[in-house]
């Protein structure tokens, strides 16, 4: 997902950055609340944050200009909400942009709105829908938010490049960018969501009061 540096128009990327910013503002300050006020949580937010770099980091080459990889942002989202989840990415993608050359500093706007906001965006509509609406136990929510999330943050991609060279032929354009992240992305969405239905399962077991249940729910959760 990360568009790599000085790829994008300076116009652009100051969309991005304009679009991202306020998000990410309150997303810290929702972050730095919640540490204070809930100091035993630190180490879960520092776990989301973690899952976040680590997946992230996963990268291979895709569409000319930017790469694929798994986004880590299903248990940030599910559990802090989309503004904690963007000033967690912002931190994920500064640290790589700097020592890792990974992404970039002027395409941060950009790679913080397509995987730190509208792909944990998309993935949190989707464990509303099955756990609030269908009543689907949380593994198997969590696998889909986790695979929403992550799709849905290359479709976004696939927008700010195409917007950015589709010269007109935007429908074009944009069905190129899908076409080559597809061959890549829909098997580590999969995996992604596997690996996250699995780390639900120990968070129900251990620690089920981050999911709003109690002890006795909990052995329910992971039998349905």
């Amino acid at each position: 997902m990360h568009i790599m540096e000085g790829y994008l128009p300076a116009g652009w990327c100051a969309v991005w950055f304009i679009i991202a910013i306020p998000i990410v503002y309150l997303g810290a300050r929702k972050t730095i609340k919640i540490i204070r006020e809930h100091p035993e949580q630190k180490m879960i937010v520092a776990l989301s944050g973690a899952f976040i770099f680590l997946l992230s980091s996963l990268k291979m080459p895709s569409v000319t200009g930017s790469c694929s990889h798994p986004t880590g942002t299903g248990l940030a989202v599910v559990l802090y909400g989309i503004a904690c989840t963007s000033f967690l990415s912002v931190i994920v993608l500064l640290f790589q942009a700097i020592l890792l050359a990974h992404g970039g500093l002027t395409t941060l706007g950009a790679n913080v709105f397509s995987m730190g906001i509208a792909g944990p965006a998309a993935g949190l509509l989707v464990w509303y829908v099955l756990r609030v609406k269908a009543n689907v136990n949380i593994p198997i929510a969590m696998f889909f938010t986790a695979f929403v999330a992550d799709l849905f943050t290359y479709v976004v991609t696939s927008i700010e490049l195409t917007l950015a060279f589709g010269a007109g032929q935007y429908f074009t354009a944009f069905i190129e960018f899908m076409t080559t992240y597809s061959v890549t992305q829909i098997p580590l969405a999969i995996i992604e969501g596997i690996l996250f239905a699995m780390f639900a399962v120990y968070l129900v077991n251990n620690k089920p009061e981050l999911f709003g249940i109690n002890e006795d729910e909990s052995a329910k959760e992971v039998a349905c």
